[in-house]
């Protein structure tokens, strides 16, 4: 949603198929609803986001997962960097957290690559059914700022394969 590039969103979706082994469509970009937008806190609330994806949906049960460059939050927070709504089937990540922080130790774009990567897995497994992990390592591991994105691992804990390998049949 909004200006993210396409060559980002595209190696992003590339990747999720290997991780679930599920076929991923990119949609056209939307525009963030101008609705969620909280002018006191100059933030996006990302739940309004999650209902406007839910809508965009072809299928019930299909899974969206929506990328935007705003900083979203939700009533009980300073701001998430991304919030996964199971029932509707629908995630949303935001880059504005995962990339305007910590970046002087390495390469601006594959860190934000890395990052949105891991959040994005982490978003889907919800949608898929999954509950975060308490292993810090793994990509199920609930982050609340970017330095634990950055220390979480990019794959599942043996804990949460076995998980994958059961869903998967």
């Amino acid at each position: 949603m909004g200006d993210i590039e396409y060559s980002f969103v595209n190696k992003l979706a590339s990747q999720l198929v290997s991780f679930f082994n599920i076929g991923v469509d990119i949609l056209q970009g939307a525009k963030i609803p101008p609705e969620a937008f909280n002018q006191q806190r100059g933030q996006y609330y990302s739940t309004v986001i999650l209902s406007k994806l839910e809508l965009m949906k072809s299928l019930s049960e299909e899974k969206m997962l929506g990328l935007v460059d705003e900083d979203l939050y939700v009533p009980t927070k300073n701001y998430v960097i991304g919030e996964a709504d199971a029932a509707g089937k629908c995630a949303v990540v935001s880059l504005f957290r995962l990339k305007r922080e910590n970046y002087e130790m390495l390469d601006e774009e594959k860190i934000l690559y890395a990052r949105t990567l891991k959040e994005s897995v982490r978003l889907l497994g919800h949608l898929l059914g999954f509950e975060n992990c308490r292993n810090a390592k793994c990509v199920m591991y609930l982050t609340d700022n970017v330095t634990e994105v950055d220390q979480k691992g990019t794959k599942f804990c043996d804990n949460c394969l076995r998980k994958v390998k059961v869903w998967h049949g």
